[in-house]
């Protein structure tokens, strides 16, 4: 029998053996475009970069980025060093000048204390707010090149659960619509694939980033024509001009998705470009895992299609 030899994985445990600052080394290096999508992917939103050192008030904060899923702010503040009170507060501060929905704070260790109180501040809050707490590890094989590693230590507490809790009272249509996004969420995350879903909510759509804002992928349920769709929606000032854009393309874009409707709403701001798939009922529980395998496919199609292109795009 052959012997395979192995490497010896090891964790280097000082961080500013590699990052000797947080403003000037791990800041920017957290900002590339390839680390931000590390760390999107390690709490499950798609994360476009803003602006690095914003002002609040008298203060500035790490980074601020926009969920390109929701167009929603993103604050960043991190450490290498482990957590501790000046960073709560800013935290706490940063929040409340930017009105930010989504807090990260990354650390090269977190004290029980601090994980505890972003635990709490989980507990209190709206549904609109959302803090994270994630630790920053580097690991190497032999005398590889570092490797970062994100591990979470705090999220909200419907990160998982992905449902709604409240005083609202759906009807039956809206709570088979929840069910619906909260099984194809679930059924995303174990497929584990290149689109990250967002949280089921009761309504027809669940939008989902494709690395830009003014741009989404949204699947869709229609339940008064029995049909499923996906699509790229495109929103803001340029949308007409970037549906333009796209449609130059629009031969290079059919070949790899077949045949698509470009629609351009003309009586609208938006555009979208979509496919459906007709004679489907989502009210109709035991086709949802077809159907859902569907959506997948396209969605994960549409963003190997389009997230490059959208890139390009002035």
């Amino acid at each position: 029998m052959t012997t395979k030899n192995l490497g010896r994985l090891e964790q280097i445990r000082d961080l500013k053996k590699y990052w000797e600052k947080e403003a000037t080394d791990f800041t920017p290096w957290l900002c590339e475009e390839q680390n931000m999508s590390l760390l999107g992917d390690a709490i499950g939103i798609d994360l476009e970069l803003e602006e690095q050192e914003k002002n609040v008030g008298p203060f500035r904060a790490d980074i601020l980025c926009k969920d390109t899923g929701n167009n929603q702010w993103v604050l960043i503040e991190n450490q290498i060093e482990k957590t501790d009170h000046t960073h709560l507060g800013q935290l706490m501060t940063y929040a409340a000048g930017l009105h930010a929905v989504t807090i990260v704070w990354i650390a090269a260790r977190f004290t029980d204390q601090h994980r505890a109180a972003l635990d709490w501040l989980n507990e209190i809050s709206k549904d609109s707010l959302r803090f994270f707490g994630l630790e920053i590890e580097l690991w190497k094989v032999d005398d590889s090149l570092p490797a970062p590693k994100f591990n979470i230590i705090s999220k909200p507490n419907d990160w998982s659960k992905n449902v709604i809790i409240g005083p609202i009272r759906l009807t039956e249509t809206k709570q088979k619509q929840l069910n619906y996004w909260v099984q194809f969420n679930n059924f995303m995350k174990e497929r584990n694939g290149s689109v990250k879903p967002t949280k089921a909510l009761p309504q027809h759509w669940m939008n989902i980033g494709v690395g830009r804002t003014g741009f989404s992928l949204s699947a869709t349920i229609n339940t008064n024509e029995n049909k499923i769709g996906v699509e790229l929606y495109l929103d803001g000032e340029q949308a007409k001009n970037r549906f333009k854009q796209l449609k130059d393309n629009q031969n290079q874009i059919t070949s790899m998705l077949g045949d698509l409707e470009w629609q351009e709403l003309p009586e609208k701001i938006a555009s979208r470009i979509a496919c459906f798939k007709t004679n489907e009922n989502p009210l109709e529980v035991g086709k949802w895992v077809s159907q859902q395998i569907w959506m997948a496919e396209k969605l994960e199609a549409f963003d190997k299609c389009f997230r490059p292109l959208i890139k390009e795009l002035f």
